[in-house]
């Protein structure tokens, strides 16, 4: 609608000063009459000017809600797909997606798309009034716009695939950088800092060469361009020169076409200038709805839901697993299959058994990172599928191996547990967790900046404070996936000590690499290519001398 205006107003300016040129210098009208048609230019000229700006600031608005419309909706999807879906994928890459992706719409949106409006709208308005104005000359004009728009698509084609490879590449290393900082102790100690800072340079000298690359296609595109607008302008104006002479056509028409042909080019020519946006755009785009396009896990039908709305959560949480079966994408043995398991409200159940019995898709069932293909899993008799995935993991707190922590203070770190948490709660959860007294020797106490993914902690005091953000949240159901690992074993009889607190009238599921973690459970679950084969306490399951006695012995050293 506004490029629509901008280029009415144009074109009637135009014809204007054709005919105020024209009783100017050939009818010989006094200067002072044309007072009024100059003042009508102005206005023109004016109105035109805050037309134009007035699209400009439209066009990045539109780009800025757009931008953070797809930030939001990426964000949302990502964390509806969870983590099996990002660990298949390269952390670099996603963020490069969500930054730089992203922020390639901008342009796309702002520049573009506007631009390639003015393409359409322009040429045509123009061609319709040069048609009125002097047919032979919109003759010119058909032939000469069909031509420019070919060539564009064909110089275009190239650009788009350097673009969409460029936007690869950029991907791709993004992905090899962050790789590189995170594994930058484990170079430095096998001495291959100086390799990859080799391969670095490598990688940026050819995304340097695809950059290059573009920015030839692209100047190519404009030249190519403003040559044949420039051969098309140079034709029109050579037939009606001679047609003028010739007495064939009044100036003031031959003005008025002569002012208009470069208008019906320039859109074009712009469009040229712009076609590197566009492609940059579409390629970011074309990652992004990827992303988006994802499916999210299925969820069991049968039990989405009780009258149309997310079941309540129920008073007791007994958790039970009904000949339950998951097998991840592209994989041929199932992970789980035909589980059954039974934990007591308040029980505390332990699960063991070989590195790939399925111990870790027991715990992800639970935290709905992933949905079970086959059976179904229950609440308090209620199907964990018909409540709502927010809810259920408010009733959840779980103390995972390897715990993330976030750039920002101690204190932060730990209210992720309960974000309301007040500072004597927080200080009540660290303390339960026996990380007080290492979080006060910090040089800001609980206010001191840990850095990404708790840099500056031992791996000790790192899970520490993901067991204090457990204490903090004091949910009903307990998740630890091996939640003394990386301490000493002084720590980790005192970590055992707060977590047997814990447990107390809470359902608790231990996920036990190492094994003394499951011997004071109330049952302990063995588990074998995705089944339970044993099931039965500590002694219980000695005295049977099956798999868990074989268990027991491997990981004592043969002696039980």
């Amino acid at each position: 609608m506004v490029a629509t205006l901008a280029a009415v107003l144009l074109i009637v300016q135009l014809i204007l000063i054709s005919q105020v040129v024209n009783r100017v210098f050939l009818d010989g009208s006094d200067l002072a009459k044309m007072w009024p048609w100059l003042g009508l230019l102005l206005l023109l000229a004016l109105l035109r000017a805050i037309v134009i700006g007035a699209g400009d600031i439209l066009a990045q608005h539109a780009a800025s809600r757009v931008k953070s419309h797809l930030r939001q909706q990426l964000t949302n999807h990502l964390f509806l797909l969870g983590p099996l879906y990002t660990r298949a994928e390269r952390s670099g890459e996603l963020a490069n997606t969500l930054v730089t992706g992203v922020e390639a719409l901008d342009e796309y949106i702002s520049q573009y798309l506007p631009a390639r409006n003015l393409a359409g709208i322009v040429p045509a308005l123009v061609f319709v009034v040069v048609l009125a104005l002097d047919p032979w000359t919109s003759l010119v004009l058909l032939f000469a716009g069909p031509m420019l728009i070919l060539m564009l698509a064909l110089i275009g084609g190239r650009a788009k695939a350097l673009t969409e490879r460029r936007f690869a590449e950029m991907s791709w290393m993004s992905a090899f950088f962050l790789d590189m900082i995170q594994g930058l102790p484990t170079l430095k100690m096998y001495g291959r800092s100086r390799e990859q800072a080799a391969q670095i340079g490598d990688i940026s000298r050819q995304f340097g060469h695809t950059t290059m690359d573009v920015l030839r296609t692209a100047f190519q595109t404009s030249l190519v361009m403003e040559w044949a607008a420039t051969a098309a302008i140079a034709m029109v104006a050579l037939e009606v020169s001679l047609r003028l002479m010739n007495g064939m056509l009044p100036f003031d028409r031959a003005l008025a076409v002569l002012l208009l042909t470069p208008e019906f080019f320039m859109p074009l020519r712009q469009m040229a200038l712009k076609y590197h946006a566009g492609t940059a755009g579409k390629a970011a785009a074309e990652r992004i709805f990827e992303v988006l396009d994802t499916p999210e896990p299925v969820v069991q039908p049968a039990a989405l839901a009780t009258n149309g709305h997310p079941a309540a959560i129920p008073h007791r949480f007994d958790l039970g697993f009904d000949h339950v079966g998951y097998t991840y994408d592209g994989r041929q043995r199932p992970a789980l299959s035909s589980f059954l398991l039974t934990i007591p409200h308040g029980q505390t159940v332990a699960l063991v058994g070989p590195t790939g019995a399925g111990k870790t898709t027991v715990s992800s069932l639970l935290l709905r990172f992933i949905e079970p293909n086959t059976g179904r899993i229950t609440v308090g008799g209620t199907a964990l599928s018909a409540i709502d995935r927010r809810t259920w993991r408010a009733q959840v707190a779980w103390v995972p191996q390897q715990p993330h922590l976030f750039h920002g203070t101690v204190a932060e770190n730990i209210r992720f547990g309960r974000p309301d948490a007040g500072q004597a709660d927080v200080v009540a959860a660290a303390q339960a967790a026996y990380a007080h007294e290492f979080i006060q020797a910090l040089p800001q106490g609980y206010e001191t900046v840990i850095g990404e993914r708790g840099a500056r902690l031992s791996g000790g005091q790192q899970q520490r404070l993901a067991i204090a953000r457990a204490f903090l949240k004091d949910a009903p159901v307990l998740i630890l996936d091996e939640a003394t690992a990386h301490l000493d074993a002084d720590s980790e009889r005192l970590i055992r000590a707060a977590l047997a607190r814990l447990a107390q009238g809470r359902t608790v599921l231990v996920i036990a690499h190492r094994l003394q973690m499951a011997y004071q459970a109330d049952q302990i679950v063995v588990l074998e290519h995705g089944r339970a084969v044993e099931q039965g306490k500590h002694q219980e399951l000695l005295n049977r001398n099956g798999q868990y006695r074989h268990l027991v012995a491997s990981y004592q050293g043969g002696a039980l």
